[in-house]
């Protein structure tokens, strides 16, 4: 009589499934993760603004951070409020808003975020415009290239 092989089979092809489920890619995500932009910042000037995006289903943040805008003064952690405008290829705009920086001393670049924004999946947004404000403090700034590599896709 032959022993029987089902068990072990079973076993076997179980182990397999769960192996193959534990290296298989995760759902979609942001793509690209980390995007640059060339902005006019006004009295600030102009230069690169550099974009790190994730995702979380219809979740989504961006940190943003640039030496273009510079701190006029010691300002403290997590009291800049910066609002980040992404648009689509028909115009619309998705709006990220945040204020969370780290503590800035007189000439400190900015860097700001996580930004909070709700997308849809499929959403491919690139960089429009971003405000940046601390008490009577406000810098505007507005993509003036195409954002490199191009939109975020959710």
């Amino acid at each position: 009589m032959k022993p029987s092989t089902l068990g072990t089979g079973t076993a076997g092809a179980a182990a397999l499934a769960v192996g193959a489920l534990l290296i298989a890619p995760t759902a979609s995500a942001v793509t690209p993760t980390t995007a640059t932009v060339q902005a006019n910042c006004g009295d600030f000037g102009s230069g690169e603004i550099r974009l790190e995006a994730t995702q979380n289903g219809t979740a989504a943040t961006i940190t943003f951070s640039t030496s273009v805008v510079w701190s006029p003064l010691a300002i403290p952690a997590n009291s800049v409020t910066t609002s980040l405008t992404l648009s689509n290829a028909n115009g619309a705009d998705v709006t990220f808003t945040g204020k969370s920086n780290p503590a800035l001393k007189l000439g400190d670049g900015l860097n700001s975020g996580p930004l909070v924004g709700t997308v849809a999946p499929g959403d491919a947004l690139k960089a429009k415009s971003v405000t940046i404000t601390y008490l009577q403090f406000r810098a505007e700034c507005t993509a003036t290239s195409a954002q490199n590599p191009g939109p975020f896709t959710f």
